[in-house]
């Protein structure tokens, strides 16, 4: 995790501040940090998707990494305004929500932390190419109709 948001990034610490303060970040303030609930979200976005639980249809190109990682941030956005006693400023969701999407950009723009993410879950390629015999295109369907 390091690699894509070290710790003194504003995702790290904003999820560490709610981590570590999960009973009183929200009254903090008279209204939610919109920054805060933000950075957290797409800290556990990333965090999310490195282990890996959630996922049933690996990405294959960057705008389906990034969609995945939207969605998860969006859930942790919604978990964070439910859990809050504050109440967001008109627009609020909206700012949110595109400070996460762009945390989330920022962060896949960086290096080849791209293709490290898309790579993370496959499988090893010598699977794929000793299985390439057993094709199932490869073998003739045979049916016999009564």
């Amino acid at each position: 995790m390091d690699k894509l948001l070290a710790p003194h990034t504003p995702e790290a610490t904003a999820h560490n501040h709610i981590t570590e303060n999960s009973f009183t970040w929200h009254t903090d303030q008279p209204s939610v940090d919109e920054s805060l609930i933000a950075g957290c979200a797409s800290y556990r976005a990333f965090d999310r998707y490195l282990s890996g639980n959630d996922i049933f249809l690996l990405p294959r190109t960057r705008s389906e990494l990034e969609s995945i990682l939207r969605r998860y941030a969006y859930d942790a956005i919604h978990n964070a305004i439910a859990s809050s006693r504050s109440p967001l400023q008109t627009g609020g969701y909206s700012r949110v929500c595109h400070l996460a999407e762009q945390s989330i950009r920022d962060v896949l723009h960086t290096g080849d932390n791209v293709d490290i993410l898309l790579a993370l879950h496959r499988p090893a390629s010598t699977n794929a190419s000793n299985h390439e015999s057993d094709d199932c295109n490869t073998r003739p369907i045979t049916t016999k109709l009564k």
